[in-house]
């Protein structure tokens, strides 16, 4: 069996970008990154609502308490949920990048020259989503705290009548699950645009290569054959005709000289 050139290739290793733990790391992040949405989604259907009464009705004077409809318990959980797998998502993304990114020799986005076929609108692409991504998830872990404060605010005694109740605006944690998914979708698109980098470059490399090993196998000269002086036919057939006439007349003597090149040579003459 043929050894070929991949045959004798070292084998991916576990931090690159198109390894299994680096396709199975995507994946989890997205479905952290739907999770999250998820658990905002809840919160949102969940999230504390006040109803106001009337506390006393002095004369011309009306004072009005409000009430909280629910304790805040639950969309304080799932915001929390939401807010740590986020994060969880995100950095196990880029750290896995970034450590894919700086082992690789050379580094795929980094190793752009001019006069390469390298795309220079990948890395436009990756700074895109890079900014993008740690922008939305900014977005969205802002609005969680915002909301994860002010749900905590009445876990006790959240039935008792006050003069002053502090809600979540409608649709703040839609909000943040909408951004915190859109910044795991981005991180995403950086991770597929690396990876296309670094394939580009991996065949960039092999034509390199390939062209290096024909320039030297055209480079280094032919070997010439090695020629063997062979006497010619005619010059054989005339030392065996002439041997033959020497034992037909039978002189030993005559025969030994003729063994002699030195008297071919002379008789030949």
């Amino acid at each position: 069996m043929a050894v070929t050139r991949a045959d004798l290739a070292p084998g991916r290793r576990s931090t690159d970008l198109s390894s299994k733990t680096g396709s199975f790391l995507m994946v989890l992040s997205i479905l952290c990154g739907i999770f999250s949405f998820v658990l905002c989604l809840i919160a949102e259907t969940t999230r504390s609502k006040v109803t106001w009464v009337l506390s006393s009705n002095t004369g011309q004077e009306r004072t009005y308490e409000c009430i909280y409809n629910v304790s805040g318990r639950t969309p304080l959980l799932c915001a929390a949920g939401a807010f740590v797998g986020l994060a969880i998502a995100m950095i196990m993304e880029h750290v896995f990048m970034l450590i894919a990114v700086s082992t690789s020799t050379p580094p795929a986005l980094i190793a752009w020259t001019p006069d390469s076929r390298f795309p220079k609108a990948l890395i436009w692409h990756a700074g895109f989503f890079f900014v993008t991504a740690w922008i939305c998830f900014a977005v969205a872990e802002v609005l969680m705290m915002i909301g994860l404060g002010v749900e905590s605010g009445h876990l006790r005694k959240w039935s008792r009548p006050r003069p002053s109740c502090l809600i979540v605006r409608e649709g703040l944690f839609s909000a943040a699950g909408v951004f915190g998914l859109t910044a795991v979708l981005f991180a995403a698109g950086l991770y597929l645009t690396a990876l296309r980098a670094q394939n580009l470059q991996e065949e960039e490399d092999n034509a390199r290569r390939e062209v290096l090993d024909a320039s030297i196998l055209y480079a280094s000269p032919p070997r010439s054959p090695r020629h063997r002086i062979a006497p010619s036919l005619n010059e054989n057939s005339r030392v065996r005709q002439y041997q033959n006439d020497q034992y037909s007349g039978g002189d030993p003597s005559s025969l030994n000289k003729s063994m002699n090149p030195l008297d071919l040579d002379s008789h030949r003459c």
